[in-house]
């Protein structure tokens, strides 16, 4: 396949112009291509005669055809081309146009060392061009040279070979009964078990342009793995590896590995028990002993009026029945076959098949679910939910449910955004004292003993600060997650709720009159709202 092509034939009476027909289904010669050459070199034409030729070529079967196009007499004109380089400086094409009839040809070398002096030095397809200047085409984009792309690299990852959802839920069984067993709210290790594993950051590789020019690639995020007590780490950096058995979590993306203390009951063999990782009771939790631990508390059995506090989550199989005096306080959250006469709060969700006469908080959600599902007495408050099946008692037993923000929380929210704000004025009106004190010291200057103290209290003063304002942040961030799910917060009825009972949503609150079924209580212009499920 060949284009189609130009030639000018130049003379003493005239230019003409000889057009070449393509071969083997290339492309005609465009008379805009021809204007811009002929407007290139100088040499006058008549638009509507150039027009004409053109067409007549084409129409005619000859392999040639030419036409004149003005009676000038104009020299030899020598073999040309046009460059287009891309806009990333990546390639670049040449259009070669061919010599007047009797003009000169350029050679490879020649080319090579036009394009050296546009700056065009890198990629050069020296073998194209010289194929090209051994049997030209012209009118035909000739690929002349190649810059190299940047190799785009990969951000760093970390794999971890345990379960990291600390957001395990109960598994309801096909008879509407809750399995307590099957949780995998514990996930166990053992020595020598691998935890996780860092795949670094691949910077990639620099580019260039044809121009020579270096093309950086991508930045590229860089991790490293955190861990604390009872875990290693191997040489490279790269691999952590459980040094004792025990039970594995993630928190804020550090691992930690705690031992999980096992015993068969807490009651006077045993006293009470407070442990630096998860403890499992095979058995029971006797009245008037106290539990606590950092990580989990598994309970087998039965808590009767017991205080367990747990830095995880609270699991009892057999339920709560606190006497009035027991006390479940967990960070993470509480699940128990029931929950009868007992204080509960929770930084989670609670998850229980029945709540009597008690007196239980949530960070999130409180579902009481299975067969019985029902909440009859005390009062119950969770932040977004609570998912009940018979909400309060036919014999008037006094039942408040609570769900939403505290109003208090948004006066918190502020004094926090207010003294953050504070704290970074101070750190800025702080900082450039010190670097001019540095810099001092760097050029030699020595400090009187009252200045030297003035810039240890402000460095004191500045670590302070930061500590402080890095605490409010985390406070702030977790009150305005609390305040995002509070816009959303429900009460859902999936059997009967009894008049009598008293609904609470954020600020407002409604006593209910009659009872009703299979409805849900929401916040609605200020006030609390029924609507069906």
């Amino acid at each position: 396949m060949k284009n189609g092509y130009f030639q000018l034939v130049c003379g003493e009476k005239g230019t003409a112009l000889k057009i070449i027909a393509p071969k083997e289904g290339g492309s005609h010669v465009f008379v805009r291509e021809i204007m811009d050459y002929l407007n290139l070199q100088g040499i006058m034409y008549d638009t509507a005669t150039l027009n004409a030729g053109l067409q007549n070529a084409r129409n005619s079967d000859a392999e040639e055809y030419q036409f004149q196009i003005n009676k000038d007499a104009v020299s030899e004109v020598r073999e040309s081309y046009k460059l287009n380089v891309s806009q990333n400086k990546m390639t670049v094409m040449a259009r070669f146009y061919a010599p007047s009839l009797k003009g000169g040809r350029m050679d490879a070398d020649e080319f090579l060392r036009d394009l050296a002096g546009k700056n065009i030095v890198n990629g050069i397809k020296k073998e194209e061009i010289r194929k090209f200047f051994d049997s030209p085409e012209y009118c035909k984009d000739v690929f002349v040279a190649q810059g190299q792309l940047p190799r785009h690299g990969k951000d760093a990852r970390i794999e971890y070979y345990f379960d990291t959802d600390l957001k395990a839920k109960p598994t309801l069984n096909s008879d509407g009964s809750v399995d307590f067993f099957h949780l995998n709210t514990i996930c166990h290790c053992s020595k020598g078990d691998v935890l996780a594993r860092l795949f670094p950051a691949d910077t990639g590789a620099y580019g260039m342009t044809v121009y020579g020019e270096k093309v950086k690639p991508r930045d590229v995020k860089h991790a490293a793995l955190k861990f604390g007590h009872n875990i290693s780490i191997s040489e490279d950096k790269q691999v952590l590896t459980a040094e004792t058995d025990g039970h594995v979590t993630l928190v804020e993306g550090k691992v930690f590995v705690s031992n999980v203390f096992e015993v068969e009951n807490v009651d006077i063999s045993t006293g009470d028990i407070d442990y630096e990782g998860s403890v499992k009771i095979n058995g029971n939790v006797c009245t008037n002993f106290t539990v606590r631990a950092s990580g989990n508390i598994e309970v087998r059995g039965v808590v009767e009026g017991a205080y367990l506090e747990a830095g995880g989550d609270i699991i009892i199989a057999r339920g709560m029945n606190g006497m009035a005096r027991g006390v479940l306080k967990a960070q993470g959250n509480v699940i128990s076959k029931f929950i009868e006469n007992a204080k509960v709060s929770a930084g989670g969700y609670v998850s229980t098949e029945s709540i009597l006469h008690s007196e239980v908080m949530a960070g999130t959600e409180i579902l009481v679910t299975g067969k019985r599902g029902f909440i009859t007495g005390g009062r119950v408050s969770a932040s977004n939910l609570v998912l009940v099946k018979t909400l309060g008692s036919s014999m008037g037993a006094d039942t408040i449910v609570e769900v939403g923000i505290d109003p208090g929380i948004k006066v918190k929210i502020q004094q926090l955004q207010k003294q953050i704000a504070d704290n970074r004025k101070n750190i800025e009106k702080i900082r450039p004292v010190l670097l001019a004190f540095k810099q001092k010291i760097a050029q030699g200057a020595k400090l009187k003993p009252e200045q030297l103290k003035n810039v240890q209290d402000m460095l004191q003063k500045e670590k302070q600060i930061q500590q402080d304002l890095e605490t409010d942040t985390a406070e702030l961030s977790s009150l305005q997650q609390m305040m995002e799910g509070s816009n959303q917060a429900r009460i859902e009825v999936t059997g009967e709720v009894f008049a009598g009972t008293k609904i609470c949503i954020s600020d407002v609150s409604m006593v209910v009159k009659n009872s009703m079924s299979y409805c849900k209580f929401i916040k609605e212009h200020g006030d609390v709202k029924m609507a069906p499920l």
